[in-house]
């Protein structure tokens, strides 16, 4: 089975505690450094091959936005539960824009879910 690269941007420059998470479930995280790590995630995910993109900021808007507009990558944004995550990759996106949700729960579930699509 496929172990997937998990790419997170995180407003405010967090995102360990998802990564966690994501490590737990079997994946591997890419946790993007700094202030305004939202902004990067569609090129540090191009440049990883990442297969799953988490954005984090107030809105839950604007890194995954960006992804999807300067990359192509399809995008969900304005989530606010785990369930609309999930339910976000059972719908084909590969970004997913969250508000600030930094939770170990929402990494594992994500990995548990696309390892579930991607048997």
């Amino acid at each position: 089975m496929n172990k997937p690269v998990v790419v997170i941007g995180h407003r405010l420059g967090k995102g360990n505690k998802v990564a966690k998470g994501v490590e737990e479930a079997g994946g591997t995280a890419i946790v993007i450094q700094g202030v305004t790590a939202d902004m990067k995630l569609g090129d540090v995910m191009k440049e990883n091959d990442g297969d799953i993109g988490i954005s984090f900021c107030g809105s839950g808007g604007a890194g995954a936005i960006t992804a999807q507009t300067k990359h192509g990558y399809k995008a969900e944004h304005h989530l606010r539960t785990v369930e609309a995550g999930v339910g976000a990759l059972r719908a084909g996106n590969q970004v997913l824009g969250f508000g600030f949700m930094d939770t170990e729960e929402l990494g594992k579930r994500l990995v548990e879910e696309w390892k579930n699509l991607n048997e």
